[in-house]
Formats: structure tokens, C-alpha cells, sequence
């Protein structure tokens, strides 16, 4: 079970905890994590990714075991994030001046 947590605004527009536990099937990557989560979550399409591209919307970041995974989507998850032993982050980073 991979365990994500979620910025406040995703976890309640899909009326979930912080953390949710998902299942993938095949090797994880950032992509087939957020694959499943929007599968189950059919209200985050869109949130996190673009519907038709799938890339990553601006200012959301994605860290495994204290480094930012944001830029490869495709690479295979740590086995910590695999086992569940440390969560995959959705952060909303945030701008201004």
C-alpha cells in the first residue's frame, strides 16, 4: 500500500483524510500513483495534472523520502514509498512577494 499525503485543498475537494492508501499494480512511478489516485478520486482530475498532457500543474511538487520527485514521473519509487514506511507528498508550493 502506498501511503499520499495531500495538500489541505485536494484532500477536501475529495472528502479524504490527509493521507490516503492506494494500491499499484506493476512498478510505482509518480505517474502511476497519480494514475490510480484520480481513478478513485475522479474529482482531482485536472487538480494535479493536465487532463490531456498529464503534466504537472505549476506550483504542485511531489517528494519521496525528503527529495523532490517532481521532474521524473516516470522513475520508479524508493522502496519506502513502495512499502509504505514513508508516504509520497503532494505539496502546494506557493508564490508571492
Amino acid at each position: 500500500m502506498i501511503r499520499v499525503l495531500l495538500p489541505t485543498h485536494l484532500w477536501r475537494l475529495a472528502n479524504v483524510g490527509r493521507e490516503v492508501q492506494i494500491e499499484v499494480a506493476g512498478t510505482p512511478s509518480v505517474s502511476t500513483v497519480l494514475d490510480v489516485l484520480e481513478e478513485r478520486y475522479p474529482m482531482l482530475r485536472g487538480t494535479i495534472r493536465d487532463h490531456v498532457s498529464k503534466e504537472r500543474r505549476p506550483f504542485v511538487r511531489f517528494f519521496a523520502c525528503g527529495e523532490d520527485w517532481s521532474d521524473e514521473p516516470e522513475t520508479p519509487l524508493p522502496e519506502e514509498i513502495i512499502s509504505g514506511k514513508e508516504p509520497l507528498w503532494v505539496v502546494g508550493s506557493m508564490a508571492g512577494g
